[in-house]
This record gives C-alpha cells, structure tokens and sequence, in this order.
C-alpha cells in the first residue's frame, strides 16, 4: 500500500490525521504500508503559504512531487494499491495510476468543488481556487473507486463527477472511524489534566459549553458565540470554549459586542489528551456548523460522554441520527434553549450522553481499516479495466 498524503506546510491537521490512521492500521494488520508526502523544497525558501510562499509551495506540490511519484509507482510490486488519503490531492490520480496500479481516493467533502461551481457552502473560493477546483473535479474522475466519508459526500460525488470520457465514477461509502482513543476518563483526572495545560483565564471548575474546530467560516464561530449570548444571563457561570484554532480579530471584536469576551477560552491546538478531558468536562458540544463533509467532532464528544447539539448541515444527520439535538445552524434559539435544558436537567444530559455512547461505538477505527482492506483485497492483482467490478463499488 502506497498513501498519498498532504503537503505538511498546508498545515490540513485533519487530513493528516486521517493518512497517519490509515498507515498506522493498515500496518497493525500485517500490511505493508507507507505514506509520500510532496517535500518542502521551493516552499522552504519562503515561509507562510501567501504571496510568494504559495506559489513556491505550488512548485513543490504540482511540479516536482507528480514526478517523484510516477518514479516511486514504477518501483511497487505486483499487486499493490495507490490511496491518496485527501481528494484535494486527487490531481496526482494520473501520476498515481502510471504504473497500472488501481488507484483509491478517499473523498472526505465537495464543499470547495461546490462552491467553486457557483453552490452555497460558505466555502470560500478565490478565482485561482476555482481554476484548481475545476482541476480536482476533472481528476477525481481518474481514480478506479472514490471512498466517501458520508452518503451526503457519496450524492455529491455521483452528481458532479464524471469519468474522462463521461460516465459515471465509482464509489463506495466508508464511514470514518474516531481518530484516536478518546473515551469517558474520571472527572478529577479530566481536570487535573487541565490544571496541568494551564490556559490563562481558564477556571477548571467553571461550567462550560466546547465547540472544537478550526476558524473557517463554515464552522459558524459566530453563531456558536450569538448562541451563548442567549444564555448567558440564566447562566451566570457558565463559559463558553473554543478549541481548536484561535479566535480572528473579527471574532474576538463579535465577543466584545455580545458583552461575552469575559467568559470566551481559546483553547488552542490542544493535545489529544487535552481534548479528551475537555470533552469530559463540557457541558455540551455546541457545533452549529454550516457545512460538514463528516464531523468528527460530535464522535469524538460522544465517545467522551459528552452531549452534543449540532446541525442538520451536510454529513451531521447521518452521522449522529437520533443520539444528538440537531437543528439547522439559524435556528439559535432552540440550540439556546436545549443547553438551558441540559444545565438544568441531569436527566436529559444523561439522555443524551447514553444515546451518544450508542452512537459512538459505530465509528470504530478499526471496522473502517476492516472496510478498506476490503477495497484494497478486490482492487489488488485484478487486470486492468475490471478493478471496479471486483470492487462491488457503485457507479
């Protein structure tokens, strides 16, 4: 197995992750795996990834690294599979494929496909995104079977995507599993492993509402925050925290005008551990998001016991059905009245934590590993032009 993983200076923490999962299960199971990656050449002549730095950074990911990888496909053995973990990477389909090895790209969401095509996902695109969208979609149709994260992505790929002559792609739905081993810890540990990471102005005993995720637009920051204003005054305790990214100037500046900055935590780039333990001592996952190609943030919640309230966009509904309050992201109102509910009510926050469990037990890393060796075992030392029966895929 060759994995095509992210060009580390784009800094995609998610996509990383998930090519790590996939090398580190595929190797628990006695499949001999590694992952390439574009270098840093040009790149590391400027720092940053606007201005010059993104045009050097260009270089490196669409000029050498294809090259690099054509050399590296010839050298595979018989039987082998190219995976490129992130569909964004789906323009090395043809590099990938030089060799006649079948080639599976994992398509995680079309938010920027889409938005780059004129569809609403709060993605934002800019001209020469679109020119690179318009690549990634003509790519994608290169690849023997196209991996979804959800149904929703799955619908999207099947609309949208086409072969090279026209016909339709082959897909086949793969569920994410949870990305590392998060689950229920006690209470006090939770909190000395808080006390411990010291934020400034956190209060390891205060009450709090988490929303976890990058400052993306479509993470909806500011809905979360016009959320937490509606309760704030019959939750005079209560605070609001945001994992993940640091709050924008424009965010922050939103804080101050709701007259809530005084009760906001960054909590940035937490550990794996950090998170877990906040996720145990939250009072809800708020994750009002307006476009998700998966979500796994509200797993993560779950497998912690955490309560989550989330929106109806995208993947969400099918990833947590009945075991989360979801409501579409305007709708603040009710997300404000549910956390009232929840803080109010232990017998409803533990509703929510046992159907969460339930629902958590579904995403399993190693059921999706099981998932692909399945792919991989149809795809694999099957002659050309017959991967995609083999596969069972959909087309």
């Amino acid at each position: 197995m060759l994995i095509v993983g992210n060009y580390l200076a784009d800094g995609q923490e998610s996509m990383l992750r998930f090519a790590r999962m996939l090398l580190v299960g595929l190797r628990a199971r006695g499949v001999a795996a590694e992952i390439v990656v574009p270098g840093r050449w040009f790149g590391r002549r400027r720092q940053g990834m606007t201005g010059a730095g993104r045009w050097l950074a260009y270089l490196d990911k669409f000029l050498l690294f294809p090259w690099m990888l054509r050399r590296r496909v010839r050298t595979l053995g018989a039987g082998s599979v190219v995976h490129i973990a992130d569909h964004s990477n789906a323009v090395y389909a043809p590099a990938a494929r030089s060799a006649g090895h079948p080639v599976v790209v994992t398509c995680h969401d079309l938010g920027a496909v889409r938005a780059a095509l004129g569809e609403d996902t709060d993605c934002r695109v800019t001209r020469m995104g679109k020119v690179l969208q318009r690549w990634i979609t003509r790519s994608l149709g290169q690849a023997d079977v196209i991996a979804c994260d959800s149904s929703a992505t799955q619908r999207d790929v099947e609309r949208l995507i086409r072969q090279p002559g026209g016909g339709s792609v082959y897909t086949a739905l793969v569920l994410l599993g949870l990305n590392g081993p998060y689950g229920r810890v006690d209470q006090g540990e939770a909190r000395g492993r808080l006390v411990a990471a010291g934020v400034e102005g956190f209060d390891p005993d205060a009450p709090f509402v988490l929303n976890v995720g990058s400052n993306l637009s479509r993470k909806n920051r500011d809905g979360a925050m016009r959320i937490f204003a509606r309760v704030k005054s019959r939750w005079p305790g209560g605070r609001l925290v945001f994992a993940g990214d640091g709050l924008t100037p424009e965010e922050r500046a939103l804080a101050a005008k709701l007259g809530i900055a005084d009760r906001v935590t960054e909590w940035v780039k937490p550990t794996d551990a950090v998170l877990e333990a906040l996720y145990n001592r939250a009072a809800c996952l708020l994750f009002p998001s307006k476009f998700e190609g998966f979500g796994w943030p509200a797993v993560e919640a779950q497998a912690c016991g955490c309560p989550v309230l989330c929106s109806d966009a995208g993947s969400l509904p099918e990833v947590v059905e009945t075991s989360a309050f979801v409501r579409h992201f305007e709708d603040e109102e009710a997300f404000a009245g549910e956390i009232l509910r929840l803080i109010e009510n232990e017998a409803a926050r533990e509703a929510w934590r046992e159907k969460g469990a339930c629902n958590a037990e579904r995403f399993q890393a190693d059921v999706m590993i099981e998932k692909y060796c399945r792919l991989y075992d149809a795809l694999r030392g099957v002659p050309a032009g017959r991967q995609v029966e083999a596969a069972g895929a959909r087309g």
